[in-house]
């Protein structure tokens, strides 16, 4: 099966925050590739890669970068594909400017934004948004929601027990 999620970042140091959604969506089945480029270092790579993903069957695009980066907004701005902006941590803002340039998108633009570092949340907002046409993968992410909900129930049962 083709991919349906593409994971890009602005450089190779991006990888050890974005491994949280690639984990993620491994874990739920879901088929991904990944890639480095950069909106200011390869602005036609990155313009190429958004305005040709759907026609490769990419149905979302996470999209992480640090620093004052546009990255997400740069692959936003080519295609019509949901985007989804992880700002990494990075630089003497710690991640506040990245935040900002993905989450102040001009009108029209829209890129979908998670926390800092937020890598985790982006793979599972890509899986509810492709969940929307797949019964099976609404189902995993039931499980994994349900799963959730047990491990803090748990953990309220160890810790009423050595109160």
């Amino acid at each position: 099966m083709p991919p349906s999620v593409a994971v890009i970042m602005g450089s190779e140091s991006d990888l050890q925050v974005m491994q949280d959604a690639l984990r993620a969506l491994d874990e739920l089945g879901i088929e991904r590739e990944a890639h480095v480029m950069s909106a200011h270092r390869t602005p036609e790579v990155v313009a190429q890669f958004a305005a040709a993903a759907r026609e490769r069957g990419i149905k979302v695009i996470i999209a992480g970068a640090g620093m004052a980066a546009h990255l997400a907004g740069a692959a936003a701005a080519h295609t019509t594909l949901p985007v989804i902006g992880v700002p990494v941590a990075g630089g003497s803002l710690g991640g506040l400017d990245a935040l900002l340039g993905m989450a102040q998108m001009p009108r029209g633009v829209p890129v979908a934004t998670v926390a800092i570092n937020g890598a985790r949340n982006a793979a599972l907002l890509a899986a509810e948004i492709l969940a929307l046409s797949d019964s099976a993968l609404r189902t995993r992410l039931d499980d994994l929601r349900r799963k959730m909900a047990d491990e803090v129930a748990e953990q309220s049962r160890r810790m009423v027990e050595k109160l």
